[in-house]
């Protein structure tokens, strides 16, 4: 067995088989030069129709990547569940591509007597598990290959750790389960870095109350320098990047209020499951899309106000409409039915709208049911004061409203929560009226459990709690429902200007003194033409958030990236939150498995 134990790049053997998807992971493709002459060559040496054997980790990653006709053209024609039972196929060799779990190497491989690859996904397989593996099947194995990946690429400028349960190990009861959770993300982080080629300074936000980022960070820390020899540290010439790492309790507001940007507006108030969103055509037929960056659309439109695009769809449909002479009229999804049957030649192009235009019109039903009405009073209480810039002197006032309306269950939470971290924490007697307002005496945890997080919630006579001073940006406002900006926006832009004080983002490793994100570039290297190789040549800032990030965070990164040009802002979690499932998470860090009810589950009983 040929065992290449040392980690090699990521993703070059997926980008090997020509994948035509991965165009929107510029921030993770890399070379193909460094194993060119190992998988790719072997794998074209084989004339043979070859099986893929992939687990849960490895078949998202691989879906993110590429599409089923992209594998058959490397004559690969069967893809395959690794846990579920199969008939063997003695004439086809296989590809196992797995995660170094001990589920995962458990699995007895002898079963399939004619591998061909063996590739692990890894933040660093474990000697034991890899030693495991090696007794059982090495006779079996041609290759295997480690490869040195264990986040999954979200976005352009977004990954994340695919761990939803780490939220509940680290802020739960359990020091077994946060001790291992916080050293898993440590480990993948790092094989982030070696994505990047990047050898970062490491900072995390100082909290009296919660030390999971400093714990992160020397673990982080400690990762880089043992496996320095696999990570190429910043090149002369090139500007070292920057990672920071914070708590979910830095800003608890952004996850819970009613965005009104597409993209976030959709996933909080939209059904959608795994990037897929459900719908009922005008002939009452089911049909699904998925929400990725192979929909040119949807990344043009995901961080536009919904009022833009619910401006812009139906002109770019009449746009498709002028250019065949159609009439011109009201846009329906009844009329573009008509035209996808007339027009065969414009289908594709009518298809991807009248999906954003269905979309958008259901974000924009649940806007006008609701979620308008609610919009005010959250924006008043997150931002401190009316869209004239009056200062909110009596939140209750504020909320009231919200409370005496027939709102669900869920909204009337969230507002709650908006009152009690606008006043940074309450009385436990007003809390108590508040809890029996809504009718959660019984699942008061969607409120109580933010403590755990680090968040305030019951006020003492001796606590004092220092707002963060916020940027002024009454200036840039268009919309009175969308005044709250990110906190995690003004942490980007301190950063990169170096504002960030010392005392508040300490320093666990060794960071340039003048670090910015100008990015000081070497005379030496050449002119770069676009903005994303004038990044590329500039520097990167780094953000990773222990608790899970939300949908206006994940657009920060975009706008501070555009705005800065030269800095290119990269963020990532465990996972990524909407309102639904962060208070869902909430609830369930005091409860068993078999105790926990949804909101929705409570809404609909």
């Amino acid at each position: 067995m040929k065992c290449f134990r040392g980690l090699s790049l990521v993703l070059t053997w997926l980008f090997s088989f020509g994948f035509s998807q991965v165009v929107f992971l510029h921030s993770w493709s890399i070379s193909l030069t460094e194993i060119k002459d190992t998988i790719i060559a072997d794998c074209r040496k084989s004339e043979v129709w070859k099986i893929l054997i992939l687990d849960s980790f490895t078949t998202k990653l691989l879906s993110s990547c590429c599409k089923m006709s992209d594998l058959m053209a490397e004559k690969i024609t069967i893809v395959e569940d690794l846990f579920k039972s199969r008939e063997p196929v003695q004439e086809m060799k296989a590809i196992y591509f797995m995660s170094p779990t001990e589920k995962v190497c458990k699995y007895d491989l002898s079963v399939t007597q004619n591998l061909f690859f063996f590739l692990i996904p890894s933040t660093d397989c474990p000697d034991d598990l890899f030693n495991n593996m090696k007794l059982h099947c090495a006779k079996y194995i041609r290759v295997c290959k480690e490869l040195n990946i264990s986040f999954m690429p979200q976005e352009a400028q977004v990954f994340t750790c695919d761990n939803p349960s780490a939220f509940k190990n680290i802020y739960g009861s359990n020091s077994q389960d946060k001790k291992k959770t916080l050293e898993t993300l440590a480990g993948q982080l790092v094989t982030l870095c070696a994505t990047l080629d990047e050898y970062p300074g490491v900072r995390y936000k100082k909290d009296n109350n919660m030390e999971n980022a400093k714990i992160l960070a020397e673990l982080v820390d400690n990762k880089l320098k043992c496996d320095i020899s696999y990570i190429s540290s910043y090149h002369q010439g090139k500007t070292q990047a920057q990672l920071l790492i914070l708590e979910r309790n830095f800003d608890p507001v952004s996850p819970i209020l009613h965005e009104l940007t597409y993209q976030a507006m959709a996933y909080d108030l939209i059904d959608i499951q795994e990037d897929t969103y459900k719908y009922k055509s005008k002939d009452g037929s089911e049909k699904q899309a998925l929400l990725n960056e192979d929909d040119m659309l949807w990344v043009k439109l995901r961080h536009k106000h919904i009022a833009e695009v619910s401006e812009q769809i139906p002109k770019m449909v009449k746009e498709i409409s002028a250019s065949k002479k159609q009439p011109d009229g009201k846009i329906t999804i009844s009329n573009l039915a008509q035209m996808m049957k007339k027009m065969p030649s414009f289908r594709k192009q009518l298809t991807e709208k009248t999906i954003h235009l269905q979309l958008a019109e259901d974000c924009m039903q649940h806007f006008s049911n609701n979620v308008e009405k609610l919009c005010k009073a959250e924006q008043d209480l997150a931002v401190g004061a009316d869209a004239e810039g009056v200062k909110v002197k009596d939140p209750m006032r504020t909320l009231l409203p919200v409370l005496l309306s027939p709102f669900s269950t869920h909204d009337k939470i969230r507002a709650v929560l908006l009152y009690i971290f606008s006043l940074s924490g309450t009385t436990d007697e007003n809390l108590n009226k508040l809890i029996q307002h809504v009718k959660i005496e019984d699942e008061r945890e969607f409120i109580l459990n933010w403590k755990q997080l680090g968040v305030p919630i019951i006020t003492t006579p001796s606590m004092f709690s220092r707002k963060p001073t916020r940027r002024d940006r009454s200036q840039g406002e268009i919309y009175n429902l969308s005044r709250w900006t990110p906190v995690i926006k003004d942490i980007m832009e301190d950063a990169v200007e170096n504002k960030l004080d010392s005392r508040d983002w300490p320093h666990q490793s060794e960071c340039p003194t003048a670090w910015n994100g100008s990015g000081a570039v070497s005379a030496r290297q050449k002119h770069k033409g676009s903005a994303q190789d004038e990044r590329r040549s500039g520097s990167r800032l780094i953000i990773f958030v222990v608790g899970g990030i939300c949908h206006s965070e994940m657009r920060s990164a975009y706008e501070v990236t555009q705005a800065v040009k030269s800095c290119e802002v990269i963020i990532g979690s465990s996972h990524i939150l909407t309102p639904i499932r962060l208070l869902d998470d909430i609830k369930a860090l005091s409860k068993g498995p078999m105790e926990i009810m949804t909101i929705e589950e409570r809404n609909n009983a």
